[in-house]
C-alpha cells in the first residue's frame, strides 16, 4: 500500500532526505489504509530501513552508498508530528491553496508532502525553511512530473514566509544567487 516513487533514486540522498521520503510514504499508507501511526512507524523501522544485505566486495560503490541508513528518528518525528499537529496543519495548508481548492481534493501523496513540509516549518526550527521547501520539492519530483512540484513550492514558500517571516525576510549573502 506504500506509494512507490517513479522518478526517485536514493543515490546521494542524505539520511534525512530518505527520512522525508519515507515519512511521505508512511503518511500516504496511513491515510489510504487507515493504519495506526505506531504500526506504520514500527513497520518502516523494522522492515524498510535495514538493508537486506551488504554489497559483495567488488560490487558497484554506488550500491554501497545507496545503503546509507535512513534517519529513523527524524522519520518518526515527522510522521508522529504530522499526526499530532494535523488539526493545525490542515487549515494552514488549505489557506494557501488556490481559490476553490480544498485539501481533501488534493492527491493523497501531494497532501502527505504538504503536511510533512508544513510540520517541519512549524516545529523543526533547526532546519532552515528554504531547506525544508527544497527537500519537499525534491520529494514531489520523485512522484510527479508536472504541476505538483510547483504547487509544493508555492504552498510551502507562502507558509514559510508566514510561519518564519524573520528567516525569509533576511537578505541572502552577496553572491548567493539561489
Amino acid at each position: 500500500m506504500t506509494a512507490i516513487p517513479k522518478n526517485a533514486s536514493s543515490k546521494g540522498a542524505t539520511p534525512r532526505s530518505k527520512a522525508r521520503m519515507a515519512a511521505v510514504q508512511a503518511l500516504y499508507q496511513m491515510e489510504l489504509a487507515g493504519a495506526d501511526v505506531a504500526e506504520v512507524v514500527d513497520e518502516f523501522e523494522r522492515l524498510r530501513f535495514t538493508p537486506a544485505e551488504q554489497p559483495s566486495p567488488g560490487e558497484d560503490d554506488d550500491a554501497a552508498a545507496d545503503l546509507e541508513e535512513t534517519d529513523s528518528t527524524f522519520f518518526s518525528e515527522i510522521v508522529r508530528g504530522v499526526v499530532r499537529r494535523q488539526r493545525d496543519i490542515d487549515p494552514l495548508v488549505h489557506e494557501q491553496l488556490a481559490a476553490g481548492w480544498r485539501l481533501v481534493r488534493v492527491d493523497a501523496i501531494l497532501r502527505a508532502i504538504l503536511r510533512a513540509g508544513t510540520f517541519e516549518l512549524l516545529e523543526r526550527r533547526d532546519v532552515p525553511g528554504r531547506v525544508v521547501i527544497n527537500e519537499y520539492i525534491n520529494v514531489a519530483h520523485a512522484f510527479f512530473d508536472e504541476e505538483e512540484p510547483r504547487v509544493v513550492n508555492g504552498v510551502l514558500d507562502k507558509l514559510g514566509r508566514k510561519l518564519r517571516s524573520g528567516e525569509f525576510d533576511r537578505k541572502r549573502p552577496a553572491g548567493d544567487e539561489r
